[in-house]
């Protein structure tokens, strides 16, 4: 007794041991994160952990170990095969030492089937053989898996976009180096040729080549920075009220000499609803139109039509919406192509470049400045069909309405006019527009039907005659009326063509031919040569264009680093007799004005120059104690349009700015503002 009760301390000790063994086994496998169930011989289930009642929604442990084969496994797994043999398989594979895994499809208790890697082990205990199934949740691994695979298709996309881009760019700064070299060349080579000429004549060619060139290169070097503002979110419209009809016949001025150098047919229909003036910016639409109708002549083969057309959609809270088409009949465009079109620094195919040139941004800034007035660019395009290039833009309607056409004591009913055109549309057109103005008309298709109806009606008041027609030619039908006695010798012939008046005068003029119209017709060109015609007298003069004198006796400071740009501004405002004296920096600049500050009427300031910049130059000046510093007007000379850089104009006092390349028109403007000058002065 006494040694039995020795050993009872140790004895207790050693069953807390085991109990705390058992409490901690209990602990760890019920916070181990993978599952298990814990079957007897006969696989019925006997015991599990948390984690497979979190995975099976179930935490009634009870209710899951009854339930379990009729519950929570499927009575088909996706391989078809009954679970309970598939078990008794693995169970027999299991007993036999061969630890296997296998996928096992679950079913939670909100009917969720859940994939699970089973692994079945035979562990022995008190002599009693037991099964644990441990279980591996493959939905996460699936998942996991699938979203490496979409991140991996992620960077696949992103690298071929970025691969694009880089190739585009790439392309793009190839194409530019080649734009910008073209006209460069011209440049350089043009003058050497224009020195080393020694008629007037060789000279005069090589200057117009220089000119073109200039032009061209300037406007590349314009896309580059529309596309610079675009990328920086920093391109801005101006409000001003414009002239929408004569907007349009600057547009078609710009490009017709290309459509008449090509024998193509461009004809433009203008819808009468549009208001005779809008508020916007015209210069920027101008550029739209010139854009795509440059576009249309370029693509389009010789004696190809192309078509502008002008629609009046609708006005709504105070905004008039308006939709402009241009049609051709040129390559067209695939579908896999037009997708490329309006993008930044892309052309529709890579040999465009080099074939027809062009920098590939003219569509993309098209686009941008589309949407800023509010519309929506499109095409509708099918190779070797033709492409029509077609946006809708918003504006205000401007204060300007029509006036009619008319003068106390005539009556223009009793005007008689005669058109003949070979084009039918032409024709349609013309008649259109004289309705619209109250006059009737009468339309021959050529020359034999215009004698027909001269002979059947009596003579006309007024003729348009096209100058190229089958048969009859214009002056040959304008010379044979002259010639007829029944025409009267007050009657009025204007010839009408696509091609430059200069080249077809002299002929005309001996012909009969009065005046003349230039294709394509505009109701108010129409409208100016019947005025002429009939003596009805234009309210609104044309300003005069004579500079001579214009500035005389005005003195400015001409601020300007570059000794060439000081050249070209002097020479330019020579004739106009200002005084101007130059200065090549700032502080030169702030010293002739301190020296003589009741001298100088205004100042304009390039930005940037050495030893002093433009805007230290004019803080300097407007920081004098004399009254003329803070009231003389500075007009800044700069490249830099964006909007922070005129306000920064702005803020250093200056009072205005005019952009590098300088416009010499926009000089003239800007002198005769703030200097007070009128041409009537």
């Amino acid at each position: 007794m006494m040694e039995i009760s020795q050993d009872l301390p140790n004895m207790h000790k050693m069953g807390e041991a085991i109990l705390e063994a058992e409490a901690l086994t209990r602990f760890v496998t019920e916070a181990c994160p993978i599952s298990y169930v814990l079957y007897d011989k006969d696989l019925n289930p006997i015991d599990c952990n948390e984690a497979m009642m979190r995975i099976l929604a179930c935490f009634d442990k009870k209710h899951l170990l009854d339930n379990y084969w009729k519950q929570f496994v499927p009575e088909k797994q996706p391989d078809g095969s009954l679970s309970l043999e598939k078990a008794l398989e693995k169970l027999s594979e299991a007993s036999r030492g061969r630890d296997d895994s296998f996928e096992w499809v679950y079913k939670s208790s909100q009917g969720e089937l859940i994939p699970m890697e089973t692994t079945l082990t035979i562990v022995t205990h008190k002599g009693k053989e037991h099964v644990i199934s441990f279980k591996n949740d493959l939905r996460s691994s699936k998942q996991m898996l699938e979203s490496i695979n979409e991140q991996s298709e992620l960077l696949k996309d992103a690298l071929h976009k970025a691969n694009e881009a880089s190739r585009a760019k790439s392309e793009f700064l190839s194409n530019m180096s080649h734009e910008m070299r073209t006209p460069m060349n011209a440049i350089i080579g043009m003058t050497a040729i224009g020195k080393n000429a020694t008629d007037m004549e060789r000279k005069n060619y090589s200057l117009n080549k220089i000119e073109d060139a200039s032009t061209h290169l300037l406007a590349v070097i314009n896309d580059i920075l529309d596309m610079s503002k675009i990328e920086a979110n920093k391109f801005e419209l101006l409000q001003a009220e414009f002239n929408f009809e004569k907007m349009i016949q600057r547009v078609v001025d710009v490009v017709n000499f290309r459509v008449g150098e090509k024998e193509q047919k461009l004809t433009v229909y203008l819808d009468s609803s549009i208001p005779k003036t809008l508020i916007g910016d015209e210069q920027r639409i101008t550029q739209v139109i010139t854009n795509l109708l440059g576009n249309a002549v370029k693509f389009t083969p010789e004696k190809g039509t192309i078509s502008l057309d002008t629609w009046f959609l609708l006005e709504e809270n105070g905004l008039c919406t308006l939709q402009i088409s241009v049609k051709d009949s040129g390559i067209g465009i695939s579908l896999e192509q037009q997708a490329r079109l309006f993008q930044s620094f892309h052309q529709a195919e890579s040999s465009t470049a080099r074939k027809y040139g062009g920098t590939g941004l003219g569509l993309a800034i098209s686009k941008s400045i589309v949407q800023l007035m509010g519309g929506n660019i499109w095409i509708e395009s099918q190779l070797d069909m033709g492409s029509s290039f077609i946006f809708t833009f918003q504006m205000k309607r401007g204060t300007e309405s029509f006036t009619s056409l008319s003068i106390p004591g005539l009556n223009l009913e009793n005007v008689r006019i005669l058109a003949i055109d070979d084009d039918p549309d032409v024709l349609d057109y013309f008649r259109e527009v004289m309705q619209g103005l109250g006059i009737s008309c009468d339309i021959a298709t050529d020359g034999e039907e215009a004698l027909r109806l001269i002979e059947k009606y009596g003579s006309y008041d007024l003729y348009f005659i096209d100058w190229r027609m089958p048969g009859l030619s214009g002056n040959t039908l304008a010379a044979m009326l002259m010639e007829k006695a029944s025409i009267p010798s007050n009657a009025i012939i204007t010839m009408i063509s696509s091609f430059d008046w200069n080249n077809v005068e002299e002929e005309a003029k001996k012909a009969g031919v009065d005046k003349f119209l230039s294709k394509p017709l505009f109701p108010s060109a129409i409208a100016d040569i019947l005025g002429d015609c009939l003596g009805i007298e234009k309210e609104v003069k044309e300003e005069e264009s004579l500079i001579d004198g214009l500035f005389t006796g005005h003195n400015i400071i001409l601020a300007e680093d570059v000794e060439i740009n000081r050249e070209i501004v002097q020479t330019l405002l020579e004739p106009t007799l200002i005084s101007i004296d130059c200065a090549e920096n700032g502080i030169e600049a702030v010293r002739l004005f301190s020296e003589a500050p009741e001298k100088y009427n205004m100042i304009l300031m390039d930005l940037q120059m050495p030893e002093m910049d433009g805007l230290e130059a004019t803080r300097k000046i407007r920081e004098q104690d004399h009254p003329n510093a803070k009231s003389i007007p500075i007009v800044a000379l700069t490249a830099n349009v964006f909007k922070e850089d005129i306000e920064k104009c702005l803020d250093a006092g200056m009072n205005d700015h005019m952009g590098k390349p300088l416009d010499f028109e926009e000089v003239l403007e800007k002198l005769r503002t703030y200097l007070h000058v009128s041409n009537t002065t």
